[in-house]
């Protein structure tokens, strides 16, 4: 396996702001939809009398606002019978306080696909709830990202601050309804960044004006308003770099240069525990599946004797190999029947998305190929690339079988998990096949051991 780049040299920036790319497929955003949060609430702090701590707690607010995102994904759908991705996007469009424009969202996202009978029981249903739902989803996925932010080890006001970002000037909004000034300064920066880029990368420049102008007093803090429109709103070179691919490359211009952060070893592990709690949180029965899988590739590491380093490494990749899954609607990843072609196909794309995020991350990148190796055949079988056995790492083919096992012993939306033995005689049919030899030797030692963790229960959707 390649050296992990030298961690000294890694700006934490770096590392972040290439992950952010998995928050935005989550919420269907646009990619580089958080790198654009932080580049609009940065500017704006160019002209705030903010402290540099301030400015290094809202640069990470405004990068990492959505690191909670995935945890209502599971309940979105439930609720609303459809995509989360979709019902997402489109929530984000409409203003919320609004119940003309609730009510329409709730008419469109509602059921889709559904007989009519049922899809009017659903949207009545969610009408009857419709504000208590709306706080409770947004409590989940705003108290959740300041919990990660604060496992990252960043300050309490980045955590504030994510945890503000859905509450409103006028105290209409969630999950507190908190007003004015008892919002924080941060997560009113961050509320607004958020918003116009939504309606920037959508509409336009002129959109993001037009909902700042129509929103200032209710959902913006009036001031911010006004500032924007005093400095950025008409200046062209602004709206540019905004458009410009390079920003993910160049948002690290906008930390505060006496506080620039760096990654070490340790923390790239500590980033790779966070990620997969959120990669986690996207399903009720996945609520700890890439730290389980963790700990078993380590327990057949330790049985092979294998490198530190090589260990460290195979760490990194269990926790993130199901990063691109992020990508993939909550209807399929739940689903309790057999996915039809379509659905296979969307499911099966999560390994290439799980390549094309981490190979852009420096202090992961070495990592790509191996985690999104994990459902690879030793017979060429397996997706998404069908890697014949000679062509996968021994990396690849221990990540493969830890995977296998931890699935087949938890349950699922479709089957009761496997006990232990079942699971081992299920996969030693197909060793030389599909699975490695000396991978599966390697679990079948540790489970014999009774070192393998049980299974976490399923999470309940909670109302």
């Amino acid at each position: 396996m390649p050296q992990t780049d030298k961690a000294v040299d890694i700006r934490l920036s770096e590392v972040l702001s290439a992950l952010t790319y998995a928050l935005d497929l989550t919420e269907d955003q646009p990619e580089g939809h958080a790198i654009r949060n932080c580049m609009i609430g940065m500017t704006l702090a160019n002209h705030m009398q903010l402290t540099s701590d301030q400015r290094s707690a809202l640069f990470y607010a405004l990068l990492l606002g959505d690191l909670g995102c995935s945890s209502n994904a599971a309940k979105m759908t439930s609720l609303f019978g459809a995509d989360d991705r979709l019902a997402k996007k489109q929530l984000k469009q409409i203003d919320s306080s609004s119940l003309l424009q609730s009510g329409l969202f709730l008419a469109r996202a509602a059921g889709q696909g559904e007989p009519l009978l049922q899809r009017l029981r659903r949207l009545f249903g969610l009408s009857l709830q419709a504000t208590t739902l709306s706080s409770g989803l947004i409590r989940t996925r705003c108290e959740r990202g300041a919990e990660i932010a604060r496992q990252l080890g960043f300050p309490e006001d980045t955590a504030q601050a994510i945890l503000d970002l859905d509450e409103l000037w006028n105290g209409k909004g969630n999950p507190l309804g908190k007003k004015g000034e008892a919002i924080s300064l941060l997560g009113r920066v961050l509320g607004f960044a958020q918003t116009l880029e939504v309606f920037y990368s959508a509409h336009g420049p002129e959109e993001a004006r037009q909902v700042a102008r129509k929103r200032r007093g209710t959902w913006f803090d009036p001031a911010l308003v006004d500032l924007f429109f005093e400095t950025i709103a008409y200046d062209d070179t602004f709206w540019e770099k905004l458009d410009s691919k390079e920003l993910i490359t160049d948002i690290g211009a906008f930390e505060p240069p006496d506080r620039i952060l760096h990654a070490d070893q340790d923390k790239l592990d500590q980033i790779a525990e966070a990620f997969a709690r959120v990669i986690d949180a996207k399903s009720p029965y996945t609520s700890r599946h890439s730290a389980r899988v963790a700990e078993i590739v380590r327990l057949m590491a330790a049985e092979l004797n294998l490198p530190l380093e090589q260990r460290r490494d195979l760490s990194r990749a269990a926790l993130l190999h199901d990063i691109g899954k992020l990508a993939v609607s909550n209807t399929i990843l739940d689903k309790p029947d057999k996915l039809n072609d379509a659905e296979w196909a969307q499911m099966r794309s999560h390994t290439e998305y799980t390549y094309r995020i981490l190979e852009r991350v420096r202090g992961f990148r070495q990592l790509a190929h191996v985690a999104s190796a994990h459902h690879e055949r030793l017979d060429g079988g397996g997706y998404h690339r069908g890697l014949p056995g000679g062509e996968m790492s021994q990396d690849a083919r221990l990540l493969a079988v830890a995977d296998q096992y931890e699935a087949l012993t938890a349950a699922r939306p479709y089957r009761q998990p496997l006990t232990p033995q079942e699971a081992l005689a299920l996969l030693e049919g197909q060793v030389g096949t599909g699975i490695d030899p000396l991978a599966f030797q390697a679990l079948k030692a540790a489970v014999q051991k009774g070192a393998v963790p049980e299974a976490a229960a399923v999470q309940p959707i909670t109302p």
